[in-house]
């Protein structure tokens, strides 16, 4: 391994997105959207296949990035719609415009579990934040960071943001993928003037909606003017789609997907000015990038408009639990390659202490997994790996070739052959000559979350809808109610099928 013979260590920059399917990336095979440079990262570094979240929402996704913990260790179990910021700290403006209307106190949920950017400050590195955070308190800097620019809840407006820096919280009136990328280059000018190694976090709110064409400037949307998007399939809608999700047909389709598309395109032309950066100051080989999204995406995806709760109950396919991930280190990685094997999210944090040298501070009790040897070149293909996801009550496990969905306490459950059935059209569950896989594949799953859930916020215990999460999860709530209710949201009960 090379490692930065100026520091010691190799500077570290972590690119997030933010509802970015693993589908929407030129480099992934999708012709018709535009990411030159993640197709760089991707040539220059190693592009992963069959790359999972831990849950298909926002929140719980980031908490797992960033302790290694799946969402019944941390208590994360959905978006977090409050605890953000302090009411009282809000100006009036803030407070007329109704946006902050949930919002009461600030709560540290990740309070007291180490993060990966906490054993980084401790080995010397300076931690910057440029982006969204949406794990709580977003005004105080957290975990190692000690540069911090931020959202003050999680999603925004792209043209009139949100946002937190110095402590205070304001409004802005420019393009919000141009401001982070804005503040993570003024960030990395200070960062590469000091003796010290850095880790830059930059956290696009991009592609999540709105997608309407005013929400993005007109030069991205007029790329796409004329695509006919041929490369996602236009289906009837789900039988579970949720209401409340920007969803269309026909024109409003292309519409919604034209806005998609062009946020993916913004973003990528603001990582292309990170490299530039490094380009110009001769960093970019021996500077280690990660490029991930927090979940995937539907867009017309099975019907679904939206992520894990595009539908009710949550949905666990693919396109919602698989997410891009490139990785590029020139120096010391080897580059263009593909790797298929599987991993998750709570393999990163692992990973990147055993990139590092520093193996021995990953915490004891959690899943994840080195991947090194596979960034390393080597194949891992063989071995049997297998994936599990949740989302508040909703458990998946899946292999190469099988994938379960159990929903506690009472279904509907979903058993797909993936060997035979790629897109997740054929749920077996009722099939009686499939009862055998679906009892082995349930036992592992039901072991495996017996190893690692903390009983005290134990997902399969939390009644969560899909509509935000307000306080910390099990016996922390003390009494509160920490999830927003269905109310009209929510379809009937999903039939049998």
């Amino acid at each position: 391994m090379v490692l930065n013979s100026k520091k010691g260590m190799p500077n570290i920059i972590f690119i997030l997105t933010d509802d970015q399917g693993a589908w929407a990336m030129h480099c992934a095979g999708n012709e018709e959207i535009q990411t030159p440079n993640l197709d760089y990262l991707a040539e220059h570094g190693t592009r992963f296949t069959d790359f999972f979240c831990t849950s298909p929402v926002c929140s719980p996704a980031r908490a797992s990035i960033l302790t290694g913990r799946i969402p019944s260790q941390h208590g994360v179990h959905d978006w977090i719609a409050s605890g953000n910021v302090d009411q009282g700290k809000l100006s009036e403006e803030l407070k007329k415009s109704g946006e902050f209307r949930l919002e009461d106190r600030p709560i540290g949920y990740l309070d007291g579990m180490p993060a990966y950017t906490d054993v980084l400050e401790r080995h010397g590195y300076t931690c910057a934040l440029s982006g969204k955070w949406h794990l709580g308190d977003s005004l105080r800097p957290q975990h190692g960071f000690s540069k911090w620019y931020t959202i003050g809840r999680g999603g925004c407006h792209y043209m009139r943001p949100d946002m937190v820096e110095d402590g205070v919280l304001h409004q802005e009136k420019r393009y919000v993928t141009d401001l982070i990328t804005d503040h993570a280059l003024t960030f990395l000018e200070e960062l590469s003037a000091q003796a010290a190694p850095y880790y830059l976090g930059v956290h696009y709110t991009a592609p999540h909606s709105p997608w309407e064409e005013e929400e993005h400037p007109a030069e991205y949307i007029e790329r796409y003017r004329s695509c006919p998007f041929d490369s996602v399939p236009e289906k009837e809608p789900h039988p579970r789609q949720i209401p409340t999700a920007p969803m269309g047909t026909g024109e409003h389709r292309k519409e919604l997907l034209r806005g998609y598309y062009a946020a993916i395109t913004a973003m990528d032309h603001g990582v292309g000015r990170i490299l530039d950066f490094l380009r110009e100051k001769g960093e970019l080989e021996n500077t280690l990038i990660f490029f991930m999204a927090d979940n995937g995406m539907n867009m017309g995806h099975h019907g679904i408009w939206g992520k894990g709760n595009g539908t009710f109950p949550f949905n666990m396919y693919d396109t919602s639990v698989k997410v891009p991930f490139l990785v590029s280190w020139p120096a010391a990685l080897p580059q263009g390659q593909v790797v298929t094997s599987m991993h998750s999210q709570y393999d990163f944090f692992p990973t990147l202490m055993d990139l590092l040298g520093m193996k021995e501070e990953f915490p004891s009790g959690l899943p994840g997994r080195s991947f090194r040897r596979a960034l390393e070149g080597e194949n891992l293909e063989g071995e049997a790996v297998v994936v599990l996801d949740e989302y508040g009550p909703n458990r998946m496990i899946r292999t190469r070739e099988w994938k379960l969905v159990h929903r506690y306490p009472y279904g509907p459950d979903e058993l797909y052959h993936l060997t035979e059935d790629a897109g997740e059209e054929h749920n077996l569950i009722h099939k009686e000559e499939y009862e055998g896989i679906r009892r082995l594949l349930l036992a592992e799953l039901e072991e495996w979350f017996a190893k690692y859930v903390n009983p005290a916020m134990d997902g399969s215990r939390e009644g969560v809808y899909g509509m935000g999460q307000t306080e910390r999860a099990g016996v922390y709530a003390k009494g509160r109610k920490n999830y927003i209710p269905c109310k009209e949201a929510c379809p009937p009960a999903w039939p049998d099928n």
